[in-house]
């Protein structure tokens, strides 16, 4: 049985395993904010939908204006891309031909993207027994002999942030060893701003920090995320991507975003708030279940067996989580719960409690 490699799409899962959609579905196997888009970008959108007739502006404007305020970090530190997915693939590009480290469980994107550049890789699996905690030693022992290695920063699937004090470290070391830092924080929103490491790539040129525009905001659809890294890292980049990589909607939708702060302070208290209610449902239920910091959480039954009942029993009650067979050290034992609005999230732990109830 092969399933899609994300979440999101939530009709391919159930025609991949012939099941009939249910009149109700619940999707949590992505990651989006549940409150849907802002309300500015709701409003200006039957405006900005006049643009579509204008060529967009080829250096991401007004996006890239509105990121290097938001971070207080000059434009030429800075690169919007069509998504992460797009920036991964850049980064990918870059390291053609060289070696990676990738520390499982991790998002499945950088090993396709790097593997389509002939990149060779070390995979370095977090203890599953010791809560999936990044093992600094193993890293650091890689990354003697590698030229980049990749951190979700907090990781997905498992939700968990590295402290301050492990990235440094690792860092670093990289720094000594002539090792890139690709840092992904496409869901740090969700945590805290400060926590970014943004601001301490100007000390640190080795260090690129992917971003994207599509979780905290809920828009997917437009495709919009952001690179900050060391200028001549930026202007790389610059010289392989095709003219107008992003659309002219999407860059001013993204500039609108950025001004949204009671927006992300009630995204990221939500976030907290429904995170917290389920890890005590979970752990009421007896399930193991990741440390995470962020919207969404992994929890486990103990089997590969009983995940996948779990898993497909969900599927015909209307409710979608996200699978791990592609994670490395999950394996198909573990699911991930995207934190959505307080209704959804009730009904999945009604149809959780009553599964665990009847096995």
């Amino acid at each position: 049985m092969r399933l899609p490699e994300h979440g999101a799409n939530p009709h391919h899962v159930y025609e991949k395993l012939g099941l009939t959609t249910p009149d109700r579905l619940i999707d949590l196997s992505e990651n989006c904010n549940p409150a849907g888009p802002p309300f500015s970008v709701l409003k200006a959108w039957h405006e900005l939908v006049h643009d579509i007739q204008m060529y967009p502006d080829p250096n991401g404007e007004p996006f890239i204006t509105a990121a290097s305020d938001y971070h207080e970090l000059p434009k030429s530190y800075l690169f919007a891309g069509n998504g992460a997915a797009e920036l991964l693939a850049l980064m990918a590009e870059r390291y053609r031909g060289k070696r990676a480290v990738l520390v499982h469980p991790t998002f499945s994107e950088y090993e396709r993207t790097l593997l389509a550049k002939d990149v060779s890789i070390t995979h370095i699996v977090a203890s599953e027994t010791n809560g999936f905690q990044l093992p600094v030693g193993k890293i650091i022992d890689a990354m003697q002999e590698a030229d980049v290695l990749y951190l979700c920063t907090p990781n997905n699937p498992t939700g968990i942030m590295p402290s301050r004090d492990e990235l440094l470290q690792v860092i670093r070391y990289g720094e000594k060893v002539n090792c890139d830092i690709v840092l992904d924080e496409a869901f740090i929103d969700f945590v805290d701003e400060l926590l970014s490491f943004i601001p301490e790539i100007v000390h640190y040129p080795h260090v690129i920090v992917v971003r994207s525009m599509t979780k905290m905001y809920a828009i997917p659809g437009l495709r919009l995320g952001y690179v900050a890294a060391d200028p001549s890292i930026i202007q790389e980049i610059r010289t392989v991507v095709p003219h107008w990589n992003i659309n002219g909607l999407a860059a001013k939708i993204g500039a609108i975003c950025f001004q949204e702060d009671e927006y992300r302070q009630t995204a990221m208290r939500h976030a907290d708030n429904e995170r917290q209610k389920l890890k005590k449902q979970l752990n009421d239920l007896g399930f193991i279940f990741t440390d995470s910091v962020t919207n969404y959480v992994a929890f486990t039954t103990g089997s590969v067996e009983r995940t996948t009942k779990l898993y497909t029993d969900l599927l015909t009650r209307g409710i979608i989580l996200r699978h791990s067979k592609n994670f490395r050290g999950m394996d198909g034992r573990w699911l991930r719960v995207g934190v959505k609005n307080e209704a959804d999230m009730q009904v999945f732990m009604e149809e959780l409690s009553k599964w665990k109830a009847e096995n």
